[in-house]
């Protein structure tokens, strides 16, 4: 089976510039991790790899974020 390539810098850098729009909208909103991971259904460490850009998070996941955040999703994808 073949190795997975890392994702190049460039990437890296957008994807925990993403991780920052998430955690500034959802500081704005007054919740904690764990409320927004609770009402998206995943747990608390996944949602802070998302949050922190360690992970990359699946268009499903940004969306139900956006969701429960309650903000729209390309104020958080906007880099």
């Amino acid at each position: 089976m073949p190795r997975s390539v890392p994702p190049p810098d460039w990437v890296l850098t957008r994807r925990r510039a993403i991780g920052d729009h998430i955690r500034t909208a959802r500081l704005t909103a007054g919740l904690t991790q764990e409320q927004v991971a609770l009402r998206i259904g995943m747990d608390r460490a996944t949602y802070n790899r998302i949050e922190q850009g360690h992970s990359a998070a699946l268009l499903d996941s940004l969306i139900r974020i956006a969701d429960a955040i309650g903000v729209p999703l390309s104020d958080l994808v906007r880099t």
